[in-house]
């Protein structure tokens, strides 16, 4: 199918073939799109651009540390200068330092708290802020999030007001977006096997009992996200905006 025929996506997050962020852009290309790749900084360029590269040798691939406000102008600038314009954009950053997983949440320490929204929410209003510049026609953004946002899961720890963070911003970035014609909505990911996910202790077995609690009897795939994705880049979620889909086989209704 071509749904997002010579759309213009910047896809962020991508951090290896494992990562959700790469599972979605994989689906985007096949739907037509046009891609732009962000890395985290130059170190990890050469790995991002070998999996971009197998899919069209064209697409570029920008360090952007979103720490840095003047990486993310330069960023933006360089879609700006070279495109023109941009369409979609998916946004599938998040971390959280070791500490702040593995220590019991209480002792969350305050540097470790404003590392992880910075990273993990702060970015995505940076972001939109850059994209909806050149949505001078309407757009899609997307964000990625997770069940612990609404329910306490073992060890997910301060990641889990961070995602809750990150989905009121979505709320409040559509609104404000909305006049522009630019719709913003999350997916809220069921388990699924990032190199990420396996950082939090216990990921595994969390995997497993998904699976056999969810109504659905299965864990989540790569090909349940990317299609979620197509239809909220797409025209077909016109008038959806500031929702939080669940692409999580039902696993949230428990």
């Amino acid at each position: 199918m071509d749904l997002l025929l010579d759309k213009i996506g910047l896809v962020a997050g991508v951090a290896n073939k494992y990562s959700i962020a790469w599972k979605i852009a994989q689906t985007w290309y096949e739907n037509g799109a046009n891609l732009i790749f962000t890395c985290r900084n130059n170190d990890r360029r050469e790995e991002v651009e070998n999996l971009v590269h197998s899919l069209d040798e064209s697409f570029p691939v920008i360090p952007c540390d979103v720490e840095d406000d003047d990486d993310i102008e330069d960023l933006f600038e360089f879609i700006e200068e070279e495109y023109g314009r941009l369409d979609i954009m998916l946004h599938s950053i998040a971390f959280a330092p070791k500490t702040a997983l593995q220590d019991s949440f209480v002792n969350l320490t305050r540097d470790d708290f404003l590392k992880t929204f910075d990273v993990s929410v702060y970015s995505l209003i940076a972001f939109a802020r850059g994209a909806s510049r050149l949505m001078s026609e309407g757009g899609s953004i997307q964000t990625i999030t997770y069940i612990g946002s609404e329910k306490v899961i073992p060890n997910y720890n301060v990641m889990g007001p961070a995602k809750a963070a990150l989905e009121s911003a979505v709320r409040y970035l559509a609104v404000d977006l909305g006049g522009k014609n630019i719709r913003v909505n999350a997916i809220s990911s069921g388990s699924f096997n990032t190199v990420s996910a396996r950082g939090i202790p216990g990921f595994r077995t969390m995997l497993d009992e998904d699976a056999e609690a969810a109504p659905l009897a299965r864990n989540i795939d790569s090909e349940d996200l990317g299609n979620a994705s197509v239809y909220l880049a797409s025209d077909l979620s016109s008038a959806v905006t500031g929702e939080i889909l669940h692409v999580d086989c039902g696993i949230h209704l428990l």
